[in-house]
């Protein structure tokens, strides 16, 4: 009801009441409660929570803090001062190069085959300068040209960080090597590019030129090579065709002096010219028989004469089959029949031109060979020749005080995660 009077709210448990006298234990001590000298809230009103403090630095934030000044800013500061301050300025020199090679056809073109390549291709050129820019061997030759000790241990006092240490062995300058120099090659296209650094930029120009001079020797000693190889190779297919050519005649020669026979296809058709010819000689002494017969009579001696005739050519024409069927050393022969020796002429007459075709091929094999070996089939094409730095490049200042400031944030994140995560399991 509205004229009802408003009772006030019953007081929370952690509420202390405001008369004196009451207690938490119920006992009336005749001193009033501390929390009694807190004003009573208006009725109807909510009671007011007392302010959050401000928040504090603690041991643990400091601890943070601090690591990250010793672990990044410190080592960020040391970095940045002394590519800015100490670091010499350093100089590159670039060079670009391909390796060329011509093409050419082998013998088995010759002989109706398919077309070979005989240079080796460029990638594997490519493959073999990229090793041999990099291979110890070429730094001792511009090591003995240039000086490389000299020049990178000059500043050894006042730039330890990009110089050689003055006492380093060949397996320290071949480390150092591959700082300096960076090589880039594209399989694909067979395009290098040389860049080199070096403490001034005509050292670095020599550098790249002593490269591409040792390069060219490289190259150089590859074609030597291949062409000694052509040659070998074709003078030993030239041997071997020549032998193989002097068996097939040899053999040849062996069958005609066995057989005596020249050419058993010749000597078949003489043959058989004469069979030809005894028969008809046989057609017509018959019907010269025939019409005897017809004029005379058995007692005649004409007919008896023709019938020896008759005989006679009947009997060279057996003997002249016998002797095409099978020889017999009357004539000269082995005994064999000519199907045989055909078969046996001819087997060696396919050896003969086999070995005659090869003779010819490796003879043309051979003088290409020779042409091939007064001209250069490899060369080092250069399609950039060592630049002269005007101005310097290296050290890269901002990229390495940036990717060191990187490296350290992350560092020092992953370390700050890893002893948070161990102290809270703890």
């Amino acid at each position: 009801m509205e004229d009802a009077v408003q009772q006030p709210s019953a007081p929370k448990p952690n509420e202390t009441s405001a008369r004196p006298g009451n207690t938490p234990g119920g006992g009336d001590t005749g001193k009033a409660h501390p929390g009694a000298q807190r004003p009573a809230a208006q009725k109807g009103s909510r009671k007011l929570q007392p302010p959050v403090n401000a928040a504090r630095m603690k041991r643990r934030h400091w601890g943070l803090a601090l690591s990250f000044l010793l672990m990044v800013i410190a080592p960020f500061v040391v970095v940045s001062s002394y590519l800015s301050l100490v670091a010499e300025d350093q100089y590159g020199s670039t060079a670009g190069f391909i390796v060329r090679s011509e093409e050419s056809s082998s013998a088995s073109e010759l002989l109706g085959g398919l077309a070979q390549i005989a240079g080796g291709s460029v990638s594997s050129d490519g493959d073999i300068l990229y090793e041999f820019i990099l291979s110890q061997p070429l730094i001792r030759t511009v090591e003995e040209r240039v000086g490389l000790r000299e020049h990178y241990s000059a500043h050894w006092g006042s730039d330890p960080a990009f110089a050689l240490w003055p006492d380093a062995s060949i397996e320290d300058l071949e480390w150092f090597w591959r700082r300096v120099v960076r090589v880039s090659y594209d399989q694909s296209s067979g395009l290098t590019e040389l860049r080199v650094q070096a403490f001034d930029p005509d050292t670095a120009q020599q550098i790249a030129q002593a490269i591409l001079d040792e390069s060219q020797k490289v190259i150089n000693a590859l074609n030597d090579q291949a062409r000694a190889d052509a040659l070998r190779y074709a003078t030993s297919d030239l041997d071997e065709a020549v032998a193989r050519l002097k068996t097939a005649r040899e053999a040849l020669t062996a069958f005609r002096s066995r057989t005596q026979i020249v050419d058993p296809d010749s000597d078949l058709e003489g043959r058989m010219g004469v069979l030809s010819s005894l028969q008809q000689q046989l057609a017509q002494a018959l019907i010269e028989y025939d019409l005897l017969r017809e004029q005379a009579s058995e007692s005649d001696p004409r007919v008896t004469q023709a019938q020896r005739t008759i005989a006679a050519i009947r009997g060279r024409i057996a003997e002249e089959r016998r002797n095409v069927a099978t020889e017999n050393p009357e004539t000269g022969a082995d005994g064999r029949d000519y199907p045989e020796l055909l078969a046996e002429y001819e087997g060696l007459m396919v050896d003969r031109e086999y070995a005659e075709q090869s003779y010819r091929a490796a003879l043309a094999s051979l003088d290409v060979a020779k042409a091939q070996a007064l001209r250069q089939s490899r060369y080092l094409a250069t399609y950039l020749a060592p630049t002269l730095a005007e101005t310097s490049e290296y050290p890269r200042r901002l990229t390495l005080a940036g990717l060191t400031g990187l490296f350290l944030l992350l560092a020092w994140g992953t370390l700050a995660l890893v002893y948070y995560s161990i102290r809270d399991r703890a």
